[in-house]
């Protein structure tokens, strides 16, 4: 028989165990405790300094208890913070039975010894608790922090003693203060859940909890309500859990100290939103509760805000006009969040920069409804030619010889941080606040994708953050989907709508003809449909390189509404213009013609959604129903090298016009 044990790497063998000390050390480590310089596995428990350092010298809250016999094994911890994990080592195979139960004995020797030590430091702070003497408000630190002694006993060697009590209300340890607030526990004893408590719990409607002494005391001199001593941050959710417990009818506030890294803040808020307490975090930098009152600032009004009456009176509520106001009345609602959505080409920029041009230009009627003037930021991701053309075209046909309203150059992400304080910066800086600001496209401003609810989200929050900064209204510029029952919504996430006070359809119609239809209003009536029409002007003075005139167009009222159809399109229509999207997305001109390769119209499909199937059998002639089949068929395009040529007359010349006026 062949040997095949070289197949693989050769024969397979049992990975190689990491050193033992190794892994004790990644386990401590993962359990957040730092190693100690050396580890015995001798079955005896040993302490050391894990690396908290007072001005007195480092307590030994680290503890650990390890057997070498067998299948190495035991325990360790950290006192301080409550620390206490079983171990045993990898050996690189399944375990017996019996050095499972092996394992199982030596991790209950080493909790029995862990425990002794506890006990024993628990007698040992007993009898130094007490028989120490009673400390006096004229100790140095009491003296420097401006608070009480409250209790607190003293050394021989002049420290304070703190006492920590469990949950059972034995002293479990103690911590030692020196004059210049170096702060040391006893050694071996357990901290995790152990606390004190200034001032007295009966009858009290209201506890604090905070970590150090003299914190806990300036609170409770201030408020006259009792303040619990957790001793620690980490100890700040096991301490509120006893707290809650024993006085459920009070209420229990966590006062956090405000240190540097977040730590203080971060255990206050787990452990108030645990077990239902409120949480204050001092608001100073680097500052708990005592540094706050001896800077002079008032602890009792920071722990007690004013009631802002968020609960009204419903008559009164009602009692008083405020109508609603509006930028254009009945259409764009101020200090609002607005879209407009259509399909491309459809003449939603045009209906959107005609709002926008009347207020900038102080023209106060639009389609016989009132216009508020007043300056205008268009946000523009795309398109900027075409926009200085219709600019230019609006300002002609409307004589108006000059604009308060500012164009972005490019667009931005302005759903993230950095794109919306780029956008805050920038129209700040302007002379006068804008009343509407336009993001002309949703696609171009949008970091991330437009059919997570989440990235959504994060656009509407950026919305609503322009409007509180600027008091204005931000208008939505968005593309529809591409199904016909799409039509009627934008493109993307249901979340768009739910944050909207007005949402609006641009219908296009025949060429040159749309519809503007209000499909939401959240305040007010739904508006009536207004009917338009682009009307082509020749800009005076204006020329291309061959001297021919550059032409663009104005929306007008339309004087024809019937020609604003609303029949179903017909198949060979929805060919067309999703062949036409695809072109002025992907497509260009060769020889003459109106050209759109293969390529360019796969990935138009991709980018607008479609299914990698989907568009095979787009883009397959044999496939009919299918735009390349139907229009093939028709006469409409023809094969022209790797793409196809548009050579119906119509169509052909209404994409030289939507050209001119672009």
């Amino acid at each position: 028989m062949a040997d095949v044990t070289d197949i693989f790497g050769g024969p397979w063998r049992l990975p190689t165990p990491v050193a033992i000390d190794d892994q004790i050390r990644q386990a401590m480590a993962a359990a957040g405790i730092t190693p100690p310089p050396s580890i015995e596995l001798d079955g005896k428990l040993h302490r050391w300094q894990t690396g908290s350092k007072g001005k007195a010298g480092y307590d030994k809250p680290g503890w650990y208890v390890f057997f070498a016999d067998g299948i190495p094994a035991g325990m360790f911890g950290d006192w301080r913070m409550g620390i206490a994990s079983t171990w045993r080592a990898e050996v690189g195979r399944p375990l017996t039975i019996e050095e499972e139960a092996a394992i199982t004995r030596r991790q209950a020797e080493a909790r029995t010894k862990r425990d002794a030590l506890a006990d024993q430091v628990a007698e040992t702070v007993d009898i130094i608790w007490s028989q120490a003497g009673a400390a006096s408000a004229d100790h140095p630190y009491l003296v420097r922090k401006g608070v009480k002694a409250h209790g607190l006993r003293i050394t021989g060697d002049g420290r304070l003693i703190a006492p920590m009590f469990n949950g059972d209300g034995r002293l479990s340890s103690v911590q030692y203060i020196d004059a210049e607030g170096a702060k040391l526990y006893h050694s071996g004893g357990v901290a995790k859940g152990s606390h004190w408590s200034v001032g007295v719990f009966e009858g009290a409607d209201t506890i604090y909890i905070a970590e150090g002494f003299a914190t806990a005391a300036t609170i409770h001199e201030i408020t006259g309500k009792p303040c619990v001593v957790s001793y620690s941050a980490n100890n700040l959710v096991p301490v509120t859990e006893a707290i809650k417990g024993a006085y459920a009818d009070a209420k229990v506030v966590i006062v956090a100290d405000h240190d540097k890294g977040g730590t203080g803040q971060r255990y206050a808020e787990q452990a108030g939103a645990k077990h239902g307490a409120a949480v204050f975090v001092i608001p100073i930098p680097g500052m708990d509760a005592n540094d706050y009152v001896q800077a002079g600032n008032d602890l009792i009004s920071f722990l007690n805000p004013p009631v802002d009456q968020w609960l009204l009176q419903a008559d009164e509520f009602a009692s008083e006009c405020v109508p609603i106001r509006w930028l254009v009345k009945g259409w764009v609602q101020q200090e609002a969040l607005v879209m407009v959505h259509g399909p491309s080409g459809g003449g939603k920029t045009f209906a959107v920069l005609d709002w926008a041009l009347h207020m900038a230009a102080g023209i106060e009627i639009w389609n016989n409804c009132k216009v508020k003037p007043g300056p205008v930021v268009y946000l523009a991701g795309e398109g900027h030619q075409g926009l200085r053309s219709r600019i230019a075209a609006w300002k002609q046909h409307h004589g108006v010889p000059r604009l308060e309203m500012w164009l972005s150059k490019a667009g931005c992400d302005l759903n993230t941080s950095e794109g919306r304080q780029k956008v805050i910066d920038h129209v700040g800086a302007l002379p006068t606040p804008p009343l509407l600001i336009i993001v002309d496209t949703v696609h171009r401003f949008l970091d991330g994708d437009e059919n997570s609810s989440v990235d959504v989200r994060t656009m509407i929050e950026s919305c609503a953050a322009l409007t509180q900064k600027f008091g204005c209204t931000v208008i939505l510029v968005h593309h529809t989907g591409v199904s016909e029952e799409a039509q009627h919504r934008a493109r993307g996430s249901s979340a768009w709508r739910g944050a909207l006070e007005i949402e609006i359809s641009v219908v296009p119609g025949d060429p040159g003809h749309m519809q503007l239809i209000q499909r939401k209003a959240k305040d007010a009536e739904i508006a009536a449909p207004v009917a338009a029409m682009l009307k082509t002007i020749a800009i005076d003075g204006w020329v291309d390189e061959d001297g021919d005139p550059v032409k663009s167009a104005v929306i007008v009222a339309s004087d024809e509404p019937e020609q604003i159809k609303t029949r179903k399109p017909s198949k060979i229509e929805i060919h067309q213009k999703l062949f036409t999207q695809a072109w002025k997305a992907f497509g260009d001109r060769r020889d003459g013609l109106v050209f759109l390769s293969r390529e360019g119209f796969k990935r138009h499909l991709e980018v607008i959604g479609f299914a990698p199937g989907s568009v095979k059998n787009y883009l397959a002639p044999a496939s009919a129903g299918k735009p390349i089949h139907d229009l093939l068929l028709a006469g409409f395009i023809e094969v022209s090298g790797d793409g196809w040529a548009i050579i119906e007359p119509g169509w052909v010349a209404q994409i030289n016009l939507q050209e001119a006026v672009t």
